[in-house]
Order: C-alpha cells, then structure tokens, then sequence
C-alpha cells in the first residue's frame, strides 16, 4: 500500500496496490499489519457503510457525529468518481477550519482516511457513483450533525450540487460550535 499523508498529517490516503492479469485486478483495501508496518495505528471498524448517488454533482455533507459516537472514517468510491473532503474542527489546532481534499475513483483504488474531529463529505464527479466507507462507531441519530457544504471555503468545481434536504438546511461553520480539541500530532 502506497501512504500519503496530507497537508493535514491526521488524514491519510492510502491506495492499495492491485495486482492484474488477463481476467482483471485484485487488491487488499484493509490489511492492518501492512498499516501498522506503514506507522499508522488506527481504531478498530465496527460498521462499514455504502452508499449509491445517481446525478453528478450529488454533494453529502459536510456530516459528522458527535461524542460519545464520534466516528473515524476510511473512504473509497468502488464505482465512478468523487472529490472526498475532510475539514479540521479540532479546537485549538493549527489547521482548524482546514480542509484536504483528494479525488476517490474506482479507477484510481485511492482511499482517504477520516479521523475523528473532522466534517466529511463528497461530491461526485460522475453519473451513477458509488461510495463505500468503514466506520469506528456505529451511526447514532441524537449525535448526527452537519455543516453547511459551502460555508467552510472549499472549492467543489460547482454552485448548484444535488443536495438532501438535511444538507440543504444546514447552518455555516461560522455558527458551528465544535465539540473536538485539537490533542497535538497534526
């Protein structure tokens, strides 16, 4: 596995290494001994979770739960392509309101890594996209959240997304009041 760390040190890319033939490729998405081999040492995965966007330029997000069921995400898009978005909201850190974005293609196998402490979201690129994402606590309704899409500074490459209501509805950052601390490390 190829690893990355970003601007943001605490989101990480990683993308697998597919070995080919005739017939097609394989690859190993998760392997924690080649992680922990790479210097990462990440929670366990209780929930994986995926979904399916039709339109392009569907948006989801900007999305997080809070604490006690925070959740650290590893994302990758199995079909078409998105830009995956993480925002800092870690209180006191030097990249608070930050954010990394990387382009996830079932072409490219890439997958972005989404500690806790930071809003997640994409925008798909192409018709018919799908997103698959492993998770470190299970959804929990009353710890739900979101930002608004674009209150944070990001540039999506559009002005009208496909949104949910929810995303529609939801406040700016600006009146966002984070419940992580920054802990050092980034």
């Amino acid at each position: 596995m190829q690893v990355e760390h970003t601007r943001i040190k605490d989101v990480v890319l990683i993308t697998p290494r597919r070995f080919g033939d005739a017939r097609g490729w394989f690859a190993e998405t998760w392997n924690r001994r080649t992680l922990q081999a790479a210097g990462l040492e990440w929670p366990d995965f209780v929930q994986d979770n995926h979904s399916f966007s039709a339109p392009r330029h569907t948006l989801r997000g900007l999305h997080l739960q809070h604490p006690p069921h925070a959740q650290d995400k590893l994302v990758r898009c199995s079909r078409g392509a998105v830009l995956d978005v993480a925002v800092d909201i870690r209180k006191g850190s030097p990249s608070y309101g930050g954010h990394v974005t990387a382009t996830l293609s079932a072409e490219n196998g890439a997958q972005l890594y989404v500690p806790k402490g930071f809003l997640h979201g994409f925008l798909t690129l192409t018709e018919d996209c799908e997103v698959q994402y492993k998770c470190t606590d299970y959804y929990a309704p009353d710890c739900d959240d979101v930002v608004r899409w674009d209150s944070v500074g990001i540039d999506w490459g559009t002005d009208a997304p496909v949104l949910s209501d929810k995303d529609a509805q939801a406040r700016p950052f600006a009146e966002f009041d984070s419940p992580f601390t920054y802990q050092g490390g980034a």
